[in-house]
């Protein structure tokens, strides 16, 4: 059986900057059994201008196209004490923290607040200070590709391994930013361009309504599923519309640990669960009339059928032309006793 898959909670923004809420939502990502919840760690001023406009489907998710993105991402904003209140909180219910950087100050306050791997997010992907800065930390990293080509890809691959990340430790998600990503636009097969084009392991990271992609990545290869989730999808706010809900991504999970279970090893052999069946539905060589000893036996003297434990059809040309050893009457199960 393959190795677990990694899942990725993403909380990202959708605590609404509430506190109650995030715990809420490491709850949620507890009961649902997934290896991680994600947060978002950003200082507002060092990612975003004050003229910055909101993408379309966050203008549509908060209803206020009018406001920009300095206004809305500002009062999402962790400072280090809510950090250090939610991995407290994660390390009591017994769930991995991990939050995306978004800015060069932010890769330190992870690095001081014990983070164990870095997530760099698909905007970053060609933002070379923060490659080099995600390099410099020598942990491991799952990079995100959403909007990148393949040049991109390999060009981002480059810092990290240039500045002494394992390319063992790095994975690779295919990804889509659309909010949420129309079905045409997912192209789950560009998950296996990616590892074949760098010999890396890869994830997906999903953005479109429902769990079937991400299941559907795990069949296709996938090590790692990252999916936003929310406590209620008509909450205020730029990602809870494409985000699952606590029972659906209950469901995902279980999916998932279901499909790791049918993928088994890849040896096309018998199953223990099947090997009662193989006398049941296969056919072995039976008599079609009653015949006598010293038989010479004839193709017409013969017909396959069930039960299986007898002389296999596949045998057949060592019984053609051998005499029977006593009489047998129609339909007897042949056996090799009673061939001369």
């Amino acid at each position: 059986m393959k190795p677990q898959t990694i899942i990725i909670a993403e909380a990202g923004v959708n605590h609404n900057g509430r506190m109650d809420i995030a715990r809420q939502l490491i709850d949620a990502a507890v009961a649902a059994g997934v290896d991680y919840v994600k947060f978002q760690t950003f200082k507002t001023e060092n990612i975003v201008s004050r003229t910055a406009q909101k993408a379309a489907y966050q203008a549509e998710n908060t209803g206020d196209a009018e406001k920009g993105q300095f206004e809305m991402i500002k009062r999402l904003e962790l400072d280090r004490e809510k950090h250090e209140l939610l991995i407290d909180y994660c390390r009591q219910k017994g769930i991995r923290f991990l939050s995306t950087a978004f800015d060069l100050d932010s890769i330190d306050l992870l690095e001081e607040l014990g983070i164990d791997l870095y997530k760099i997010p698909s905007g970053e992907i060609t933002n070379l200070p923060y490659l080099q800065k995600i390099a410099s930390k020598g942990k491991p990293v799952i990079l995100s590709t959403g909007m990148a080509n393949l040049g991109e890809i390999e060009a981002a691959l480059g810092v990290l391994y240039t500045g002494g990340i394992d390319p063992a430790a790095v994975t690779v998600l295919h990804c889509n930013t659309e909010y949420p990503t129309p079905l045409d636009d997912v192209n789950l097969r560009a998950m296996n361009t990616i590892a074949e084009a760098f010999k890396v392991p890869v994830g997906y990271s999903d953005h479109t309504l429902g769990i079937e992609v991400p299941i559907a990545a795990v069949a296709r290869g996938a090590v790692c599923i990252e999916k936003h989730f929310t406590l209620d999808r008509s909450m205020e706010g730029p990602d809870h519309r494409a985000s699952l809900e606590p029972e659906e991504l209950r469901q995902m999970v279980h999916s998932i640990r279901n499909i790791e279970r049918a993928l088994g090893r890849g040896i096309k052999q018998a199953s223990p669960s099947e090997r009662k069946n193989i006398p049941i539905a296969r056919k072995s060589i039976h008599l079609a009339t009653n015949l006598p000893a010293g038989h010479v036996l004839r193709r017409e003297d013969l017909r396959m059928k069930r039960p299986g434990h007898g002389i296999s059809p596949m045998d057949l040309d060592l019984v053609l032309g051998r005499r029977l050893r006593r009489d047998l009457e129609t339909e007897a199960l042949l056996s090799l006793n009673d061939l001369a």
